[in-house]
């Protein structure tokens, strides 16, 4: 894939930050919800740790603010102006929106999140 060794690629793929080898995530799928914010421990190809410090993701709550901001900009966008429906309508569309992507907007945050701290690094690839 193009986008390998970008933060973009770990952040919308949910791959380890420092050799984007592995998923961070236990489960791939987020809308197993009781799995969807079960993190392995460290990537078993690098060894990095995800979890730097205790409560280190509770700061991917800011970021899952303006995620969340964001699908519900996009959702009135599609719904009201290009869809030309009333206010109540795209209201509903928006709450509908972000109960439904709630679990993508999780780890989206997450990934965003630990990929302010952490940065790709090539020399942790295996050359084949």
């Amino acid at each position: 894939m193009m986008l390998k060794g970008t933060k973009l690629y770990s952040i919308l793929t949910g791959a380890c930050p420092k050799c984007h080898q592995e998923s961070m995530y236990d489960t791939k799928n987020p809308y197993i919800l009781r799995d969807v914010l079960k993190i392995n421990d460290h990537c078993s190809h690098c060894g990095t740790r995800y979890r730097m410090e205790p409560s280190f993701f509770y700061g991917s709550m800011y970021v899952s603010y303006g995620v969340g901001i964001a699908f519900a900009i996009g959702t009135f966008i599609i719904s009201f102006l290009m869809l030309e429906t009333s206010l109540i309508t795209a209201f509903i569309a928006i709450v509908i929106s972000l109960i439904a992507f709630g679990p993508i907007i999780m780890r989206l945050s997450r990934n965003i999140w630990i990929n302010l701290f952490m940065s790709y690094d090539k020399s942790l690839v295996k050359k084949d």
